[in-house]
């Protein structure tokens, strides 16, 4: 029997940025019929309860009923999860995730598939630097796109999480789980790391104190300071799930860090344009895909406040 082309029942397993935002999609944009959150942390479902943004709120995450099971949880628990909840899910019933490293999870939860339901990966890239479930919005997945791994893209499991996707607002594409580790680690990992890093070294530098840091800090540095305000948990994880991907990039962007350093250090100019030149061209391109503000300063009112 053909499947409908949104969920009569919505389990999401993780209350924070991504699942508050996910549930106040579904009841927005009329996604799914019942919506109910799983959380574990007491002041999540206390700040759940109080946002009256589901059907739902649960400590323990019952499958049982739901058509679509959504895991939220940090990356290093979505396997253990799946574990967990799979024996008790209904069948024709759908697992998906919004980790964003696909391969590892892909790995382990098709290994403990119980016949008759079906396990879709997927990665909504939308989020901002702050966290919980008081941090979630309704346009969150608006014009952003999520990525979906599945075995066969043809399949009507498949195109019915895709509608949901795009029900709330979602850009979807489908993509094999290693190709999107390594698109990710170059796109978002990596850059990740590098902004963890630089905020690190500016606060840890004896010659300058922290307070001219955050004094004189320009537009280039306060800008990876954002980056770097990202959940420090979640992030641990991304690196420790897809250091391999990461690790690959990372290798080719210090080769490239280093020739900058020796045009830097010989003045040579020519070999600074020429690659300055090069990476001005991908900002215009990413103004021209629609990804980001074409504004000066973001778009920012000259004050230093950033909307997310």
């Amino acid at each position: 029997m053909a499947q409908p082309s949104k969920y009569s029942n919505v389990l999401i397993v993780g209350g924070g940025l991504i699942g508050s935002s996910i549930a106040r999609a579904c009841r927005e944009f009329g996604a799914a019929k019942h919506v109910a959150i799983a959380d574990t942390n007491a002041d999540v479902r206390t700040t759940l309860r109080g946002l009256k943004i589901c059907d739902e709120v649960t400590e323990v995450a019952d499958p049982t009923h739901a058509d679509l099971v959504i895991l939220a949880t940090p990356p290093n628990k979505i396997s253990s999860t799946a574990k967990q909840l799979l024996p008790n899910m209904k069948q024709g019933a759908t697992l998906t995730d919004v980790g964003s490293v696909k391969g590892d999870v892909v790995e382990k939860i098709t290994a403990i598939l119980p016949k008759g339901i079906s396990f879709i990966g997927g990665h909504p890239i939308a989020g901002t630097e702050q966290s919980g479930p008081q941090a979630g919005f309704a346009a969150l997945f608006t014009d952003r796109w999520c990525i979906l791994t599945p075995t066969d893209e043809t399949d009507l499991t498949a195109q019915t999480l895709k509608k949901f996707w795009q029900t709330i607002g979602s850009r979807v594409t489908f993509m094999d789980a290693g190709h999107h580790d390594l698109v990710l680690a170059t796109t978002s990992h990596l850059p990740h790391l590098i902004a963890y890093a630089l905020v690190g070294t500016a606060t840890d530098m004896e010659t300058v104190t922290r307070g001219e840091v955050v004094k004189y800090s320009a537009g280039g540095f306060r800008d990876f300071t954002r980056i770097a305000a990202s959940d420090p948990v979640m992030w641990r994880d991304v690196f420790l799930q897809n250091k391999d991907a990461v690790l690959d990039v990372l290798g080719r962007y210090i080769e490239d860090l280093t020739a900058l350093k020796k045009a830097v250090r010989w003045g040579d100019g020519d070999t600074l344009l020429k690659e300055f030149t090069k990476t001005r061209d991908i900002r215009t391109r990413i103004i021209d895909a629609g990804q980001d503000n074409p504004q000066p300063n973001f778009g920012r009112d000259g004050t230093g406040d950033e909307e997310e």
